[in-house]
């Protein structure tokens, strides 16, 4: 065999070694979310006088923990390459279930496990659709997106649930030092665990190899099916857990709690680094761009900005982070050629 059988084809450089960990670490997704976060907190800094107040900075974590909370296990959902439209219609019936049982009497802990059975049961029903009947994930949670937040108006109407007990109030409002509220230390602490099952485990290893190819992994030996659907149940499991802090936050159960949040969870997914089409993520990108939608949405509310704007700006900014990469790849293709 010649040295010409083995040369590189036409119009590919064939590098001679490859990048250092530390160089791939910098120019990494994650790294670069993360000069954005920066630059984003100096701006909003200027922006505002009152930015920079610690019980200010304490007020922006409020704006993401939740939808944070979501995010993780949806980043897990989405590598596998399945989708869960319905977490916000979730948050909205387990919080009307815990309203209803407000109403007979259950305290708190009573509460606080009605609120995530609830959201277990309903993450469960969709992995059901999905991994049993064969249904596509994006249809059967649009269908369960309606179902679940229909029947929470169908229960409350116009009313609103109150009246919740003082010790109740902790998982939303409280602080566990100084100005580190309780939602946010758990926040970092379901982020680790998160991180080591999605980066250190054989089971995280099952969900990006699912996503790269369900079929190759299914003759691999991996239980597709009962990987997607634990992965559904943990969505719903986030949902409820996001549910007993936003309730306990806001104090009141009502059928519109957390509109459209869906939207904004996909878009800190995805922003993060998760591919939309599944395979690939991490999720530390997740938890930076978490971060990055807490300060731009807290940036843009101490301007003043109206809420319509801001949701302008997450459509947009979704758009943007699905198409971003898309265009890239086609630019790569044409150089190449």
């Amino acid at each position: 065999m010649n040295d010409q059988s083995i040369a590189a084809p036409a119009g590919r450089k064939i590098p001679d070694r490859l990048d250092s960990p530390a160089k791939a670490a910098v120019f990494s997704w994650p790294s670069l979310l993360l000069a954005v976060a920066v630059g984003i907190f100096i701006l909003n800094s200027f922006a505002s006088p009152y930015f920079l107040s610690p019980w200010s900075l304490s007020d922006a974590t409020f704006n993401f923990t939740e939808k944070g909370l979501i995010a993780l296990a949806m980043a897990l959902l989405i590598i596998s390459g399945e989708i869960d439209l319905s977490v916000a219609a979730i948050i909205a019936l387990a919080s009307t279930a815990m309203g209803l049982a407000l109403q007979f009497g259950v305290d708190t802990p009573g509460l606080v496990a009605i609120g995530v059975l609830t959201g277990v049961l309903c993450g469960m029903f969709n992995g059901f659709l999905v991994t049993r009947l064969g249904l596509p994930s994006i249809v059967v949670t649009i269908g369960t997106m309606s179902f679940f937040r229909g029947i929470s108006y169908i229960v409350l109407g116009d009313q609103a649930f109150k009246g919740y007990p003082d010790s109740f109030d902790f998982f939303g409002q409280g602080y566990v030092f100084w100005v580190v509220s309780f939602e946010f230390a758990f926040f970092l602490v379901c982020a680790l665990v998160y991180y080591v099952v999605l980066h250190r485990t054989n089971f995280g290893r099952q969900i990006f190899v699912i996503g790269n190819n369900p079929v190759a992994a299914r003759f691999s030996g991996v239980r597709v099916e009962r990987v997607k659907f634990i992965l559904f149940c943990l969505t719903g499991l986030m949902s409820g857990l996001a549910a007993v802090a936003l309730t306990s936050r806001l104090a009141s159960t009502r059928p519109s709690i957390a509109f459209a949040w869906e939207l904004e969870v996909v878009t800190i997914v995805v922003l993060g680094g998760v591919s939309i089409l599944g395979g690939s993520g991490t999720i530390q990108g997740v938890v930076i761009a978490a971060f990055i939608m807490g300060l731009v949405t807290f940036g843009l509310g101490l301007l003043n900005v109206p809420g319509i704007v801001m949701s302008i700006f997450i459509g947009a900014l979704l758009i943007g982070v699905i198409a971003l990469p898309i265009l890239i790849s086609r630019l790569r293709q044409r150089m190449a050629k």
